[in-house]
């Protein structure tokens, strides 16, 4: 119902059909030819309510003046009346205090008009303004007036809380945006932190191979033995420069996990098998001939699977997970395809969602997963399965 009332065609198809039933109502009570067409003017006019808001006023003074002209309060007039004063207010053509004195003193003119027009009856006198008990002549006026409060008041109150909700969809969208790129700065210092150890591990290993050439290779002469030495040289000075790097990128509270060692491919057994632990079922797929690849295509490749994993636990639990590694030796790319059978797109998490502490602190959603398959110059893509459940598909070139 509220998506129809919301639809482009409900005032035409309103306007046009409260039309209709004025002119069945004039057919039963007929009208001299000012109060029709005022009558059909309010009716006529609500078709264009929304596309025109201000011809809301058009809609209230004919139907005041079809009232003024015939004594006879007919239903379809009451209806498009109201529905115009509620069109003023809800799109605040005017200030609602505006439309109510307005509206006061429109209710006041026609009850003015009647009593100066009060049609003679036989042994009744004609009510006369100051003698006892005339006040109840204005009561028309009192109860038009108390329509018009409360239609201003319900379209007043309809455009606030429309407000309202726009107002708290911007904050939130605002907070979404922030908390993803939130998400993704926290996600790339990771990255940083643990190709950090990596980096710093060969460079390490550049300046032992150094130092220790000069010991271990016959026949070199002075020049030789000076460049391994400055070469050792430059190495221990990149080492100084990464250490201080990793100071920038340090996370309070969590030193402990810059040491530890960095998963690779060949932990995914064991990963597997942790999931399996804590009572999910899951299953483990290798093809192709595997390969040795670079330390930081290991741990990207590691950490999306462990992210899916996690995420499997999290929105799918009791369901199987399929972990599947396709490594295509010959267009060197490595394939992970991570699918699970639980609900599907429906219940996952945003892409914002942030990891568990049992998943060391490492994966930030899909978000997240994307930003390690685009370090290593890969893609991933992610979202339900058409007979249900859920799949992570990323491809890593090497």
């Amino acid at each position: 119902m509220r998506g129809w009332i919301g639809s482009p065609g409900y005032p035409t198809v309103t306007g046009w059909g409260l039309t209709v039933l004025a002119v069945l109502e004039l057919s039963w009570y007929p009208a001299d030819p000012w109060t029709r067409a005022g009558v059909l003017l309010s009716t006529v006019s609500l078709a264009w309510r929304r596309t025109c808001p201000p011809v809301g006023f058009l809609t209230v003074a004919a139907a005041l003046l079809a009232f003024a002209a015939d004594h006879t309060f007919y239903l379809v007039t009451m209806v498009s009346g109201l529905v115009g004063v509620y069109t003023l207010a809800r799109h605040r053509v005017q200030h609602p205090a505006v439309l109510v004195l307005s509206g006061v003193l429109g209710a006041g003119a026609v009850n003015l008009v009647h009593i100066a027009t009060w049609p003679p009856i036989d042994g009744v006198p004609v009510p006369t303004v100051g003698r006892p008990g005339s006040l109840g002549l204005f009561a028309e006026a009192f109860v038009l007036t108390v329509i018009v409060i409360g239609a201003v008041a319900m379209g007043d109150a309809v455009r606030a809380r429309d407000e309202t909700r726009r107002e708290r969809a911007l904050a939130q969208a605002r907070l979404i945006s922030l908390e993803r790129r939130e998400a993704a700065a926290a996600e790339r210092a990771s990255i940083a932190r643990e190709l950090h150890d990596i980096v710093a591990h060969s460079v390490s290993m550049i300046a032992v191979q150094a130092e220790s050439a000069t010991y271990t290779t016959p026949g070199l002469g002075p020049e030789a033995r000076e460049g391994f030495q400055q070469i050792a040289v430059n190495a221990r000075a990149s080492m100084d420069e990464l250490r201080r790097l990793l100071g920038v990128l340090r996370t309070p509270g969590a030193p402990g996990a810059l040491t530890a060692p960095h998963p690779t491919l060949a932990q995914l057994p064991a990963l597997v098998e942790q999931h399996r632990a804590v009572g999910e079922r899951a299953g483990l797929r290798i093809s192709g001939e595997p390969v040795a690849l670079p330390a930081g295509w290991e741990l990207s490749a590691y950490r999306i699977v462990q992210e899916a994993l996690t995420n499997a636990r999290k929105h799918a639990p009791g369901g199987r997970t399929l972990v599947e590694v396709d490594y295509r030796a010959e267009a060197r790319l490595l394939v992970l395809r991570i699918v699970d059978d639980g609900p599907g797109g429906g219940a996952r998490p945003d892409p914002t969602a942030r990891a568990t502490p049992s998943d060391g602190g490492h994966g930030h959603g899909l978000n997240g997963m994307r930003e390690r398959a685009a370090l290593v110059g890969g893609r991933l893509s992610a979202g339900a399965r058409p007979g249900g459940g859920f799949i992570v598909v990323a491809e890593l070139p090497w």
